[in-house]
Protein backbone atom coordinates (compact mmCIF):
# COMPACT_ATOMS: atom_id res chain seq x y z
CA UNK A 1 0.00 0.00 0.00
CA UNK A 2 1.54 3.31 -1.09
CA UNK A 3 1.51 6.53 1.33
CA UNK A 4 -0.76 9.36 -0.50
CA UNK A 5 -0.02 13.14 0.32
CA UNK A 6 -3.48 13.91 -0.07
CA UNK A 7 -5.33 11.06 2.49
CA UNK A 8 -9.05 10.99 1.86
CA UNK A 9 -11.70 12.17 4.12
CA UNK A 10 -13.29 10.13 7.14
CA UNK A 11 -14.98 7.52 5.82
CA UNK A 12 -18.83 7.17 6.59
CA UNK A 13 -17.71 4.57 9.24
CA UNK A 14 -15.10 6.60 10.46
CA UNK A 15 -17.27 9.52 10.78
CA UNK A 16 -20.17 7.05 12.64
CA UNK A 17 -17.47 5.43 14.79
CA UNK A 18 -16.28 9.04 16.38
CA UNK A 19 -19.54 10.54 16.74
CA UNK A 20 -20.69 7.72 18.04
CA UNK A 21 -18.04 7.14 20.61
CA UNK A 22 -17.45 10.69 21.35
CA UNK A 23 -21.29 10.31 22.59
CA UNK A 24 -20.70 7.51 24.68
CA UNK A 25 -17.71 8.85 26.46
CA UNK A 26 -19.36 12.45 26.61
CA UNK A 27 -22.66 10.54 28.35
CA UNK A 28 -20.41 8.47 31.02
CA UNK A 29 -19.05 11.80 32.26
CA UNK A 30 -22.08 13.75 31.54
CA UNK A 31 -23.17 11.61 34.76
CA UNK A 32 -20.11 12.05 36.76
CA UNK A 33 -20.09 15.86 36.63
CA UNK A 34 -24.11 16.57 36.38
CA UNK A 35 -24.64 15.89 40.83
CA UNK A 36 -21.34 19.06 41.11
CA UNK A 37 -23.31 22.21 41.39
CA UNK A 38 -26.84 20.84 43.24
CA UNK A 39 -25.05 17.62 45.51
CA UNK A 40 -23.70 19.86 48.71
CA UNK A 41 -27.55 21.36 49.00
CA UNK A 42 -28.55 17.51 48.64
CA UNK A 43 -26.66 16.20 50.85
CA UNK A 44 -27.30 18.35 53.82
CA UNK A 45 -30.47 16.83 54.25
CA UNK A 46 -29.63 12.84 54.40
CA UNK A 47 -28.40 11.35 57.27
CA UNK A 48 -24.69 11.91 57.23
CA UNK A 49 -24.71 14.14 54.91
CA UNK A 50 -24.10 17.20 57.47
CA UNK A 51 -20.41 16.14 57.51
CA UNK A 52 -18.68 17.43 55.00
CA UNK A 53 -16.23 15.24 54.58
CA UNK A 54 -18.36 12.26 53.58
CA UNK A 55 -19.57 14.98 51.07
CA UNK A 56 -16.40 15.20 49.44
CA UNK A 57 -15.62 11.45 49.32
CA UNK A 58 -19.33 11.30 47.62
CA UNK A 59 -18.60 13.65 45.31
CA UNK A 60 -14.85 12.49 44.52
CA UNK A 61 -15.40 8.61 45.18
CA UNK A 62 -15.29 7.95 41.35
CA UNK A 63 -12.04 9.43 41.05
CA UNK A 64 -10.45 6.37 43.29
CA UNK A 65 -12.11 3.06 40.99
CA UNK A 66 -11.62 4.99 37.80
CA UNK A 67 -7.86 5.64 38.35
CA UNK A 68 -7.59 2.21 39.85
CA UNK A 69 -9.15 0.51 37.08
CA UNK A 70 -8.58 2.25 33.65
CA UNK A 71 -5.71 0.68 32.37
CA UNK A 72 -6.34 -2.41 33.52
CA UNK A 73 -9.73 -2.67 31.30
CA UNK A 74 -7.46 -0.90 28.79
CA UNK A 75 -5.63 -4.48 28.97
CA UNK A 76 -8.74 -6.27 29.31
CA UNK A 77 -10.06 -4.94 25.91
CA UNK A 78 -6.84 -6.03 24.05
CA UNK A 79 -8.20 -9.60 25.57
CA UNK A 80 -11.45 -9.92 25.42
CA UNK A 81 -12.18 -7.11 22.97
CA UNK A 82 -13.51 -3.36 23.24
CA UNK A 83 -17.12 -3.50 22.75
CA UNK A 84 -17.43 -6.66 25.44
CA UNK A 85 -15.32 -4.18 27.86
CA UNK A 86 -17.64 -1.59 27.46
CA UNK A 87 -20.63 -3.08 27.91
CA UNK A 88 -19.28 -4.42 31.15
CA UNK A 89 -18.09 -0.40 31.86
CA UNK A 90 -21.91 0.76 30.78
CA UNK A 91 -23.24 -1.71 33.55
CA UNK A 92 -21.36 -1.16 36.29
CA UNK A 93 -21.97 3.02 35.59
CA UNK A 94 -25.78 2.17 35.51
CA UNK A 95 -25.45 0.31 38.52
CA UNK A 96 -24.08 2.23 40.59
CA UNK A 97 -26.41 5.23 39.26
CA UNK A 98 -29.30 2.99 40.40
CA UNK A 99 -27.56 2.41 44.05
CA UNK A 100 -27.04 6.19 44.36
CA UNK A 101 -30.49 6.81 42.88
CA UNK A 102 -32.21 4.81 45.61
CA UNK A 103 -29.83 5.58 48.95
CA UNK A 104 -31.06 6.67 52.33
CA UNK A 105 -28.19 7.95 53.29
CA UNK A 106 -24.64 9.19 52.22
CA UNK A 107 -22.81 5.59 52.90
CA UNK A 108 -25.06 4.51 49.62
CA UNK A 109 -24.34 7.46 47.73
CA UNK A 110 -20.33 6.98 48.08
CA UNK A 111 -21.10 3.15 47.57
CA UNK A 112 -23.05 4.11 44.48
CA UNK A 113 -20.56 6.43 43.21
CA UNK A 114 -17.48 3.91 43.65
CA UNK A 115 -19.74 1.70 41.30
CA UNK A 116 -19.92 3.84 38.65
CA UNK A 117 -16.25 5.11 38.42
CA UNK A 118 -15.44 1.11 38.31
CA UNK A 119 -16.91 1.63 34.87
CA UNK A 120 -13.42 2.92 33.90
CA UNK A 121 -14.22 2.67 29.47
CA UNK A 122 -12.25 5.30 28.64
CA UNK A 123 -8.94 2.94 27.43
CA UNK A 124 -11.42 0.89 26.04
CA UNK A 125 -13.29 3.60 23.72
CA UNK A 126 -10.08 4.94 22.80
CA UNK A 127 -8.84 2.09 21.50
CA UNK A 128 -11.83 0.65 19.44
CA UNK A 129 -11.96 4.35 17.87
CA UNK A 130 -7.70 3.35 17.01
CA UNK A 131 -9.36 0.60 15.96
CA UNK A 132 -11.68 1.84 13.35
CA UNK A 133 -9.89 4.49 12.09
CA UNK A 134 -6.98 5.44 9.77
CA UNK A 135 -3.90 6.30 11.18
CA UNK A 136 -4.20 9.79 9.14
CA UNK A 137 -7.84 10.34 10.81
CA UNK A 138 -7.11 8.67 14.15
CA UNK A 139 -5.94 12.40 15.90
CA UNK A 140 -9.19 14.01 14.61
CA UNK A 141 -11.27 11.35 15.93
CA UNK A 142 -9.30 11.72 19.62
CA UNK A 143 -9.37 15.28 19.51
CA UNK A 144 -13.20 15.14 19.17
CA UNK A 145 -13.39 12.20 21.25
CA UNK A 146 -11.53 14.79 24.04
CA UNK A 147 -13.08 17.71 22.87
CA UNK A 148 -16.93 15.94 24.51
CA UNK A 149 -15.75 16.22 28.27
CA UNK A 150 -15.04 19.76 28.00
CA UNK A 151 -18.63 20.04 26.53
CA UNK A 152 -19.93 17.58 28.95
CA UNK A 153 -18.47 19.87 31.67
CA UNK A 154 -20.07 23.23 30.42
CA UNK A 155 -23.76 21.49 29.62
CA UNK A 156 -23.76 19.47 33.27
CA UNK A 157 -23.57 22.68 35.50
CA UNK A 158 -25.97 24.59 32.96
CA UNK A 159 -28.51 21.72 33.07
CA UNK A 160 -27.46 20.73 36.51
CA UNK A 161 -29.94 22.91 38.51
CA UNK A 162 -32.86 22.87 36.27
CA UNK A 163 -32.73 18.81 36.22
CA UNK A 164 -32.90 19.36 40.13
CA UNK A 165 -35.51 21.30 40.16
CA UNK A 166 -37.73 19.01 38.04
CA UNK A 167 -36.30 15.35 39.48
CA UNK A 168 -34.32 15.98 41.70
CA UNK A 169 -30.46 14.25 42.68
CA UNK A 170 -32.04 10.88 42.70
CA UNK A 171 -33.90 11.58 39.58
CA UNK A 172 -30.43 12.66 38.12
CA UNK A 173 -29.31 9.40 39.10
CA UNK A 174 -32.07 7.39 37.81
CA UNK A 175 -31.82 9.00 34.50
CA UNK A 176 -27.90 8.68 34.19
CA UNK A 177 -28.77 4.85 34.69
CA UNK A 178 -31.10 4.45 32.21
CA UNK A 179 -29.03 6.40 29.58
CA UNK A 180 -25.99 4.45 30.40
CA UNK A 181 -28.06 1.43 29.71
CA UNK A 182 -29.45 3.02 26.47
CA UNK A 183 -26.01 3.68 25.35
CA UNK A 184 -25.52 -0.40 25.20
CA UNK A 185 -27.60 -0.47 22.47
CA UNK A 186 -25.36 2.39 20.68
CA UNK A 187 -22.70 0.22 20.76
CA UNK A 188 -24.10 -2.81 19.86
CA UNK A 189 -25.77 -1.35 16.84
CA UNK A 190 -24.78 1.94 15.85
CA UNK A 191 -20.66 1.46 16.66
CA UNK A 192 -19.22 -0.84 13.44
CA UNK A 193 -17.24 -3.65 14.72
CA UNK A 194 -13.17 -3.34 13.59
CA UNK A 195 -12.14 -5.82 10.83
CA UNK A 196 -8.97 -6.01 13.02
CA UNK A 197 -8.40 -4.84 16.48
CA UNK A 198 -4.64 -4.58 17.72
CA UNK A 199 -2.56 -2.76 20.29
CA UNK A 200 -2.14 0.72 19.51
CA UNK A 201 0.82 2.35 21.19
CA UNK A 202 -0.15 6.12 20.67
CA UNK A 203 -3.63 5.31 22.60
CA UNK A 204 -2.89 2.37 24.81
CA UNK A 205 -0.57 1.57 27.69
CA UNK A 206 2.43 -0.66 27.58
CA UNK A 207 3.68 -2.39 30.75
CA UNK A 208 7.15 -2.11 29.01
CA UNK A 209 7.19 1.71 28.70
CA UNK A 210 5.93 2.58 32.53
CA UNK A 211 9.78 3.01 33.40
CA UNK A 212 10.37 5.51 30.42
CA UNK A 213 7.58 7.42 31.50
CA UNK A 214 7.50 7.54 35.16
CA UNK A 215 10.98 8.39 35.31
CA UNK A 216 10.86 11.64 32.61
CA UNK A 217 10.60 14.60 34.86
CA UNK A 218 9.12 16.63 32.31
CA UNK A 219 6.42 14.26 31.91
CA UNK A 220 5.81 14.39 36.05
CA UNK A 221 5.58 17.78 36.44
CA UNK A 222 2.10 17.42 33.76
CA UNK A 223 1.26 14.38 35.53
CA UNK A 224 1.35 16.68 39.08
CA UNK A 225 -0.34 19.68 37.22
CA UNK A 226 -3.58 17.56 35.88
CA UNK A 227 -3.43 16.12 39.56
CA UNK A 228 -3.19 19.72 41.00
CA UNK A 229 -5.84 21.22 38.36
CA UNK A 230 -8.86 18.38 39.24
CA UNK A 231 -7.86 18.19 42.98
CA UNK A 232 -8.45 21.76 43.16
CA UNK A 233 -11.55 21.84 40.58
CA UNK A 234 -13.20 19.03 42.91
CA UNK A 235 -12.51 20.99 46.19
CA UNK A 236 -14.11 24.05 45.08
CA UNK A 237 -17.77 22.64 44.29
CA UNK A 238 -17.86 22.00 48.02
CA UNK A 239 -17.97 26.48 48.77
CA UNK A 240 -18.83 27.46 45.43
CA UNK A 241 -22.34 26.62 45.53
CA UNK A 242 -22.82 27.44 49.07
CA UNK A 243 -20.57 31.01 48.33
CA UNK A 244 -23.67 31.52 45.63
CA UNK A 245 -26.26 30.59 47.98
CA UNK A 246 -25.27 32.62 50.65
CA UNK A 247 -25.17 35.75 48.82
CA UNK A 248 -28.52 35.28 48.24
CA UNK A 249 -28.84 33.24 44.82
CA UNK A 250 -31.60 30.35 44.78
CA UNK A 251 -29.96 27.22 43.81
CA UNK A 252 -32.32 26.93 41.12
CA UNK A 253 -31.06 29.86 39.55
CA UNK A 254 -27.23 29.18 39.55
CA UNK A 255 -27.37 28.74 36.18
CA UNK A 256 -27.72 31.94 35.31
CA UNK A 257 -23.79 32.29 36.66
CA UNK A 258 -22.11 29.28 35.02
CA UNK A 259 -23.65 29.76 32.09
CA UNK A 260 -22.36 33.29 31.00
CA UNK A 261 -19.18 32.74 32.87
CA UNK A 262 -18.14 29.30 30.80
CA UNK A 263 -19.48 30.81 27.59
CA UNK A 264 -17.33 33.82 28.52
CA UNK A 265 -14.48 32.38 29.62
CA UNK A 266 -14.52 29.72 26.38
CA UNK A 267 -13.90 32.82 24.17
CA UNK A 268 -11.69 34.59 26.20
CA UNK A 269 -9.04 31.68 25.40
CA UNK A 270 -9.28 31.09 22.12
CA UNK A 271 -6.88 33.69 21.20
CA UNK A 272 -4.27 32.46 24.04
CA UNK A 273 -4.55 28.74 22.20
CA UNK A 274 -3.76 30.22 18.89
CA UNK A 275 -1.04 32.40 20.27
CA UNK A 276 0.06 29.69 22.16
CA UNK A 277 0.40 27.02 18.95
CA UNK A 278 1.03 29.26 16.25
CA UNK A 279 3.53 31.18 17.68
CA UNK A 280 5.33 28.42 19.66
CA UNK A 281 4.96 30.22 22.86
CA UNK A 282 3.36 27.09 24.51
CA UNK A 283 5.31 27.68 27.91
CA UNK A 284 4.46 30.94 28.47
CA UNK A 285 0.87 30.88 28.48
CA UNK A 286 1.19 27.55 29.96
CA UNK A 287 3.12 28.78 33.14
CA UNK A 288 0.96 32.50 32.97
CA UNK A 289 -2.17 30.14 33.20
CA UNK A 290 -1.36 28.34 35.92
CA UNK A 291 -0.31 31.77 37.83
CA UNK A 292 -3.78 33.02 37.12
CA UNK A 293 -5.67 30.01 38.44
CA UNK A 294 -3.66 30.62 41.54
CA UNK A 295 -4.78 34.48 41.96
CA UNK A 296 -8.27 32.94 41.43
CA UNK A 297 -8.26 31.37 44.79
CA UNK A 298 -7.47 34.35 46.26
CA UNK A 299 -10.38 36.12 44.43
CA UNK A 300 -12.75 33.11 45.50
CA UNK A 301 -11.64 33.49 49.07
CA UNK A 302 -12.16 37.37 49.76
CA UNK A 303 -15.38 37.58 47.34
CA UNK A 304 -17.43 34.32 48.60
CA UNK A 305 -19.83 36.90 50.15
CA UNK A 306 -20.56 38.57 47.10
CA UNK A 307 -22.44 37.19 44.36
CA UNK A 308 -21.39 39.88 41.66
CA UNK A 309 -17.53 39.14 43.23
CA UNK A 310 -17.92 35.18 43.14
CA UNK A 311 -19.18 35.66 39.29
CA UNK A 312 -15.93 37.55 38.66
CA UNK A 313 -13.79 34.64 40.75
CA UNK A 314 -15.07 32.18 38.89
CA UNK A 315 -14.53 33.80 35.07
CA UNK A 316 -10.90 34.21 35.86
CA UNK A 317 -10.91 30.39 37.61
CA UNK A 318 -12.88 28.94 34.77
CA UNK A 319 -10.57 30.74 31.83
CA UNK A 320 -7.22 29.43 32.86
CA UNK A 321 -8.72 26.08 33.71
CA UNK A 322 -9.88 25.94 30.42
CA UNK A 323 -6.86 26.78 28.93
CA UNK A 324 -4.82 24.67 31.08
CA UNK A 325 -7.50 21.54 29.80
CA UNK A 326 -6.69 22.53 26.25
CA UNK A 327 -2.72 22.38 26.21
CA UNK A 328 -1.87 19.60 28.91
CA UNK A 329 -2.59 17.41 26.56
CA UNK A 330 -0.92 18.77 24.04
CA UNK A 331 2.15 19.32 26.32
CA UNK A 332 1.41 15.94 26.81
CA UNK A 333 1.70 15.08 23.45
CA UNK A 334 5.08 16.69 22.80
CA UNK A 335 6.72 15.96 25.35
CA UNK A 336 6.08 11.80 25.55
CA UNK A 337 8.44 9.67 22.72
CA UNK A 338 6.36 8.71 19.89
CA UNK A 339 6.20 4.78 21.08
CA UNK A 340 5.03 5.75 24.47
CA UNK A 341 2.87 8.05 24.18
CA UNK A 342 -0.07 5.92 24.47
CA UNK A 343 1.55 4.97 28.32
CA UNK A 344 2.02 8.75 29.27
CA UNK A 345 -1.60 9.42 28.51
CA UNK A 346 -3.02 6.21 30.55
CA UNK A 347 -0.39 7.45 33.19
CA UNK A 348 -1.78 11.13 33.07
CA UNK A 349 -5.86 10.36 32.84
CA UNK A 350 -5.08 8.08 35.63
CA UNK A 351 -3.26 10.42 37.70
CA UNK A 352 -6.19 13.37 36.97
CA UNK A 353 -8.78 11.01 38.26
CA UNK A 354 -6.61 10.58 41.98
CA UNK A 355 -6.64 14.13 41.38
CA UNK A 356 -10.24 14.16 41.74
CA UNK A 357 -11.18 11.77 44.84
CA UNK A 358 -8.02 13.54 46.77
CA UNK A 359 -9.00 16.94 46.05
CA UNK A 360 -12.51 16.50 47.04
CA UNK A 361 -11.93 14.20 49.99
CA UNK A 362 -9.16 17.02 51.79
CA UNK A 363 -11.31 19.74 50.65
CA UNK A 364 -14.37 17.90 52.24
CA UNK A 365 -12.56 17.35 55.23
CA UNK A 366 -10.95 20.70 54.95
CA UNK A 367 -13.92 22.61 54.80
CA UNK A 368 -15.58 21.43 58.08
CA UNK A 369 -13.02 20.81 60.36
CA UNK A 370 -10.97 24.90 59.33
CA UNK A 371 -13.40 26.20 57.10
CA UNK A 372 -13.44 27.85 53.44
CA UNK A 373 -9.62 29.84 54.44
CA UNK A 374 -8.37 26.15 54.73
CA UNK A 375 -10.01 24.89 51.77
CA UNK A 376 -8.37 28.07 49.76
CA UNK A 377 -5.06 27.63 51.34
CA UNK A 378 -4.83 24.06 50.18
CA UNK A 379 -5.84 24.57 46.88
CA UNK A 380 -3.53 27.70 46.92
CA UNK A 381 -0.63 25.47 47.89
CA UNK A 382 -1.05 22.76 44.82
CA UNK A 383 -1.06 25.60 42.77
CA UNK A 384 1.89 27.35 43.81
CA UNK A 385 4.01 24.17 43.84
CA UNK A 386 2.58 23.39 40.39
CA UNK A 387 3.44 27.11 39.24
CA UNK A 388 7.06 26.38 40.40
CA UNK A 389 7.15 22.82 38.25
CA UNK A 390 5.82 24.17 35.38
CA UNK A 391 8.64 27.37 35.61
CA UNK A 392 11.21 24.69 35.80
CA UNK A 393 10.24 23.04 32.78
CA UNK A 394 12.05 23.19 29.48
CA UNK A 395 9.81 24.88 26.69
CA UNK A 396 8.67 22.18 24.49
CA UNK A 397 9.70 21.46 21.11
CA UNK A 398 7.23 23.29 18.60
CA UNK A 399 6.26 19.80 17.16
CA UNK A 400 3.50 17.42 16.42
CA UNK A 401 2.62 13.77 15.71
CA UNK A 402 2.35 12.10 12.24
CA UNK A 403 1.15 8.44 11.87
CA UNK A 404 1.68 6.11 8.24
CA UNK A 405 0.20 2.94 7.38
CA UNK A 406 3.23 0.81 6.72
CA UNK A 407 3.09 -2.60 5.07
CA UNK A 408 3.97 -5.54 6.83
CA UNK A 409 7.79 -5.89 7.79
CA UNK A 410 10.49 -7.73 10.43
CA UNK A 411 11.50 -5.81 13.27
CA UNK A 412 15.12 -5.35 11.81
CA UNK A 413 14.13 -3.38 8.78
CA UNK A 414 11.60 -1.42 10.98
CA UNK A 415 14.24 -0.60 12.98
CA UNK A 416 16.26 0.48 9.94
CA UNK A 417 12.76 2.68 8.28
CA UNK A 418 12.60 4.31 11.36
CA UNK A 419 16.15 5.39 11.10
CA UNK A 420 15.73 6.74 7.49
CA UNK A 421 12.55 8.48 8.55
CA UNK A 422 14.50 10.16 11.86
CA UNK A 423 17.09 11.22 9.48
CA UNK A 424 14.53 13.30 7.09
CA UNK A 425 14.71 17.20 7.41
CA UNK A 426 12.14 18.42 9.50
CA UNK A 427 11.60 15.10 11.69
CA UNK A 428 12.76 15.02 15.21
CA UNK A 429 12.14 11.68 16.19
CA UNK A 430 10.58 8.56 14.27
CA UNK A 431 9.69 4.81 15.22
CA UNK A 432 8.24 2.29 12.84
CA UNK A 433 6.35 -1.08 14.90
CA UNK A 434 5.95 -3.99 12.73
CA UNK A 435 3.49 -5.51 14.93
CA UNK A 436 1.34 -2.72 14.71
CA UNK A 437 2.42 -1.46 11.11
CA UNK A 438 2.91 2.22 11.83
CA UNK A 439 4.93 4.64 11.36
CA UNK A 440 4.89 7.34 14.33
CA UNK A 441 6.77 10.86 13.62
CA UNK A 442 7.42 14.16 15.65
CA UNK A 443 7.66 16.90 12.76
CA UNK A 444 8.39 20.31 13.24
CA UNK A 445 5.04 22.71 13.61
CA UNK A 446 5.84 24.24 10.15
CA UNK A 447 8.73 23.74 7.46
CA UNK A 448 7.89 19.99 7.57
CA UNK A 449 7.97 18.62 4.12
CA UNK A 450 6.01 15.63 3.85
CA UNK A 451 7.53 14.38 0.36
CA UNK A 452 10.43 12.38 1.84
CA UNK A 453 8.29 10.71 3.90
CA UNK A 454 5.78 10.14 1.46
CA UNK A 455 8.61 8.48 -1.02
CA UNK A 456 10.03 6.64 1.61
CA UNK A 457 7.15 4.59 3.15
CA UNK A 458 5.92 4.98 -0.72
CA UNK A 459 9.13 3.04 -1.78
CA UNK A 460 8.68 0.25 1.17
CA UNK A 461 5.16 -0.81 -0.01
Amino acid sequence: MSVSAAPEKMSAIEKRATVGLAGIYGLRMFGMFIILPVFAFYAEHLPGGGNYTLIGIALGAYGLTQAVLQIPFGWLSDRIGRKPVIYIGLVLFALGSFIAASASDIYLIILGRIVQGAGAISAAVMALAADLTREEHRTKAMAAIGMTIGVTFALSLIAAPALDRLFGVPGIFMMTGVLALLAIVVVSRVIPNPVISRFHSDTEASAGRFQSVLHNPQLLRLDFGVFALHAVLMALWLVVPLSLRNAGLAADSHWKVYFPVLLLSLALIVPAIIYAEKKAKLKPVFVTSIAVLLASQIFLAITSDSLWGTAGALLVFFSAFNLLEATLPSLISKIAPVGAKGTAIGVYSSVQFLGTFIGATAGGYLFEHHGGFALFTFCGTLLALWLMFAFTMKAPAAVRTRMYHVKEMDIGKASGLSSQLAALPGVHEALVLASEGVAYLKVDMTGFDEKGVVQLLGGEA
